[in-house]
């Protein structure tokens, strides 16, 4: 059953619109970095509150679409011409997820103290702007019902990530955004070819149309344009071997932007894969390939991880590694591979986050986020149980919601029962305990070594101060004048995302509950299709 009423069309167009709105208002005053700030936090908690009654809704009343400058009402003989919004358990669950993250790390940005920088360096008043236009480049693609909005929801998530990358215009920064930038064209323009292949294959775009139409299609043509949609997911997943640009482009940038690149962006992708492998692309005729590379990102993002003495090149590293496990599950074309594949996309975000935003604690506590610098934090009580929890929940400790998620990945491959398959069982087992010991190496040298015994622990400056210090709220990106002392603004944040991943633990049952409805809809695209179309796309069931 949809819900009929007049509100929704406004509200399934909140998330987008709204943080462009704010976005357009905080341009104007960027003199008034106050303004901003409260513009900025109205705005995601807007969307917020917007995308859980999204949630609610979904789950009452199954998937519902709204159709926006169209022309021509749902089953229009030449499809649905307009942009086209759907909504089901999967991109509210997504939209929710994406939302918690996004004003938690916006408000640790503003407790970091956003502001204009020293004269020497570019002013950080457009952090704040830049910023929404991401989060509205975010929620559009969750919503996006055709090929082309996604596309138009991927470029804006490219303009916004470059502004953020490269602020402050470091070298270091402006070589990683222009990596970052020719390898996101190279991804946009196979997108776009994709793009024509589709138009040229099926005459439209819009996906649930797509989807009825390729039925028809000569497999050779379905697997060619497959092929190309998913390198052009594959290279925003960063899938191996098209992932060798992350580690290098998001370590430069300051902690609030890499933790919020780290725990969206590369989710944005695998989303787009997870909706043109069960809507577009039904039947496995990729499974083995992308089984293949779920297998490969896995255990060498794990070794690249291992090579590290960086934090942040560490955790670069383990976030590629474990796009793999969310694709096991999406390669394995089945309701529990998906919805473990759920349930683990939701995880990683929240705990991928919360570990690049404790690193920005560790960098202004010890002024490195080096293991060759680093040492005695220990000292630090708070810093420590912040890094501890996430730092257990991704090596996979039971029972904290990365074990479960592992686990429920692992029955699903076991349950396929196919030999490549327990493969992949086998080496997401090895990654897990790689894991393990790469967050063990970050604590046994980071926390518990004494300072004077690292390598090179003279070279970090650090003066011994309180822990929080409420007063340290107002510098600028890059400055390391405050070592020592962990804004309040910072840490409260932190402690929320640690605390939003261990929901995943404490409810895991009503969670999993839900991921497995959600899996159900995304594997069985008849809900999609006919909530698009209506019953010229064919009947449906809840």
């Amino acid at each position: 059953m949809t819900p009929q009423s007049s509100w929704i069309p406004v509200l399934v167009t909140l998330p987008a619109l709204v943080p462009l709105i704010a976005a357009a208002l905080t341009l104007l005053r960027g003199r008034s970095p106050r303004f901003q700030r409260a513009v900025t936090v109205i705005a995601l908690v807007t969307v917020f509150v917007a995308s859980c009654l999204m949630l609610y809704l979904t789950s009452e009343h199954g998937t519902f679409a709204v159709m926006i400058g169209g022309w021509g009402d749902k089953g229009y003989p030449n499809g649905p011409l307009g942009i086209t919004l759907v909504v089901d358990e999967l991109s509210a669950l997504m939209l929710v997820v994406s939302t918690i993250v996004l004003l938690c790390v916006v408000l640790y940005a503003i407790g970091q103290g956003i502001r204009d920088g020293a004269s020497t360096r570019q002013p950080v008043s457009i952090f704040l702007p830049s910023y929404l236009i991401l989060t509205a480049g975010v929620c559009n693609a969750f919503l996006a019902g055709d090929l082309f909005n996604l596309f138009v929801s991927f470029e804006v998530l490219l303009a916004a990530s470059f502004v953020l990358l490269t602020l402050g215009a470091s070298p270091e920064r402006v070589r990683a955004g222009a990596s970052y930038v020719m390898v996101s064209m190279v991804s946009s323009l196979i997108f776009l070819a994709g793009i024509a292949f589709a138009y040229a294959t099926t005459g439209t775009l819009n996906l649930a149309e797509m989807a009825v139409r390729l039925d028809d299609v000569p497999d050779g043509t379905r697997n060619a344009l497959y092929a190309v949609l998913l390198v052009a997911f594959g290279i925003k997943a960063a899938v191996f071997p098209l992932s060798t640009w992350l580690p290098d482009s998001y370590p430069t940038a300051p902690a609030p932007v890499t933790a919020v690149f780290a725990g969206l962006l590369t989710k944005v992708g695998v989303y787009a894969i997870m909706r043109a492998h069960s809507l577009l692309f039904p039947g496995g005729s990729m499974d083995n390939v992308l089984l293949v590379a779920a297998l490969a990102t896995m255990l060498i993002g794990i070794m690249g991880a291992i090579a590290q003495a960086d934090i942040k090149r560490l955790l670069s590293f383990t976030l590629v590694s474990h796009i793999g496990y969310m694709v096991f599950g999406i390669a394995l074309s089945s309701k529990i591979g998906m919805s473990a594949a759920i349930y683990y996309v939701a995880h990683h975000i929240l705990v991928q986050t919360t570990l690049f935003l404790v690193v920005g604690l560790i960098e202004r506590q010890a002024g490195s986020a080096s293991l060759r610098r680093l040492g005695g934090l220990i000292a630090s009580p708070v810093l420590a149980v912040l890094f501890l929890i996430p730092a257990l929940n991704l090596g996979g400790i039971p029972p904290f919601s990365g074990f479960i998620g592992k686990v429920a990945l692992l029955q699903a491959g076991g349950q396929d029962g196919s030999v490549l398959s327990w493969v992949l069982i086998g080496g997401g087992v090895v990654t897990s305990l790689l894991t393990l010991y790469v967050m063990a190496r970050i604590w046994t040298k980071g926390f518990w070594r004494p300072r004077a015994d690292a390598p090179e622990g003279g070279l970090a400056d650090t003066t011994p101060s309180a822990l929080i210090d409420e007063s340290a709220d107002d510098i600028a990106f890059d400055e390391r004048e405050d070592v020592g002392r962990m804004p309040l603004g910072m840490v409260l944040p932190t402690a929320a995302m640690v605390a939003a991943g261990l929901v995943l633990t404490i409810w895991a049952g009503p969670i999993f509950d839900f991921t497995d409805r959600a899996a159900d809809e995304v594997v069985n695209r008849d809900v999609y299709v006919q909530a698009v179309l209506g019953d010229a796309g064919g009947e449906g069931t809840r």
